[in-house]
């Protein structure tokens, strides 16, 4: 009811303003028609019983950290014909859009469908869309690149970094001694595998909270 009030009393404002201004007699027509068609489009479409409520946005922003991104690139590679439908892929991550940044890496799969980089990579995204949860079609996606690259760290390594994102941090592990294991010695990007290893085991080795140890 405010709602229509407040319609009511913008509606004499108007008119008084018509009236301090001087409108020429034949213009009345118009800004009288002009009232009525807004009155009428609020009538018809306005909701004033409705609570109001902070717009929010229809998706939130995944930080893609240039860490991780320079990781994969020493993983994978970056200038390469697949690994350019990955810095498609990570735009749209950054809107948010995870629905869209899927849809890129499965366009870049109809052109390699033998790319582990992009299996690889639709595992990742799919895991994000789910809500950082290992979904059916993400696990799927994930034993397809690895599959495809048995002896390549970066599957099995993404695999397990989806696993850690979800929670389920004892399912990583096996998935990280791999990915240590396949990785080159003395590499860079084998050193970073390798501290995260360790601080991954070194929290699964914490006594859960509540329990003192002994």
């Amino acid at each position: 009811m405010s709602g229509y009030i407040a319609l009511a009393l913008l509606g004499l404002l108007a008119f008084a303003a018509l009236v301090v201004l001087r409108l020429p007699r034949m213009l009345w027509t118009f800004a009288g028609a002009a009232l009525f068609l807004g009155a009428a489009g609020y009538a018809w479409q306005g909701r004033p019983g409705v609570p109001a409520y902070d717009a929010v946005a229809a998706t939130q922003p995944i930080a893609v950290e240039p860490a991780v991104i320079a990781l994969r690139d020493r993983l994978m590679g970056r200038y390469t014909a697949d690994g350019a439908y990955l810095i498609a892929s990570d735009a749209m991550l950054r809107t948010g859009d995870t629905a869209a940044a899927t849809q890129v890496v499965l366009g870049g799969l109809r052109a390699f469908p033998s790319s582990f980089v992009l299996w690889t990579q639709l595992g990742t995204n799919l895991a994000l869309h789910d809500g950082d949860q290992m979904s059916p079609p993400a696990v799927a996606a994930f034993r397809q690149a690895i599959r495809l690259a048995p002896r390549h760290p970066a599957p099995v390594y993404y695999m397990g970094l989806a696993y850690v994102r979800a929670g389920n941090l004892p399912a990583a592990l096996p998935l990280w001694k791999r990915a240590a294991a396949l990785s080159a010695p003395g590499s860079d990007y084998g050193q970073d595998i390798a501290r995260q290893l360790a601080l991954l085991e070194r929290v699964l080795r914490m006594p859960p909270r509540g329990v003192s140890a002994r």
